[in-house]
């Protein structure tokens, strides 16, 4: 359906022509924003394990740490309180805004490419377009997720070492 505004209207709306639409395209296009859709969830799965991994170091450094430094300041106890700080400057990391994550496109840049322009583009263009800007923004958040997901593992790793540190500490070994 077309809409056809007034002569008068500075607004007119490009019609696409439905022998342009290509379904392969549209479904192209859907997936790509799927896949855009499911790196923002992964992000925010890594926050929320961030703040889980905050309640465990928490919780660990406190029930095994008070047991273990009543006894005063062994090796182990550097060790573990050395541990607790290397978690702590990774879940800085993780928690650290970021503000070149791509999941969105600007409203104002998409009017001007692809409506505004000297050359309106059909609708299906418009998708292929979408879709290679949305694989090269893909592109781009993977390098931020990869490093957020290595570090998540990391500082997971130091949590394991930290309470074993804490109950070497508490056995006197």
């Amino acid at each position: 359906m077309t809409e056809r505004t007034g002569a008068g209207d500075s607004n007119t709306a490009v019609a696409s022509d439905p022998a342009d639409d290509d379904p392969r395209l549209a479904f192209i296009y859907q997936e790509a924003v799927r896949g855009l859709n499911h790196q923002q969830n992964l992000v925010e799965n890594m926050n929320t394990r961030a703040g889980s991994l905050i309640f465990a170091t928490a919780f660990v450094n406190s029930l095994l740490g008070a047991r273990a430094l009543s006894d005063g300041l062994g090796l182990w106890d550097w060790i573990a309180v050395a541990l607790l700080f290397g978690i702590g400057g990774l879940i800085v990391f993780l928690l650290w805004p970021y503000h070149k994550y791509t999941f969105r496109f600007d409203p104002e840049e998409l009017l001007h490419h692809y409506v505004d322009g000297d050359r309106p583009l059909k609708i299906s263009a418009m998708q292929r377009a979408l879709a290679l800007r949305i694989k090269a923004d893909m592109a781009s958040n993977w390098r931020i997720i990869q490093r957020l997901r290595v570090a998540l593992q990391i500082a997971l790793v130091l949590l394991l070492f930290d309470i074993l540190a804490w109950l070497f500490a508490i056995a006197g070994v």
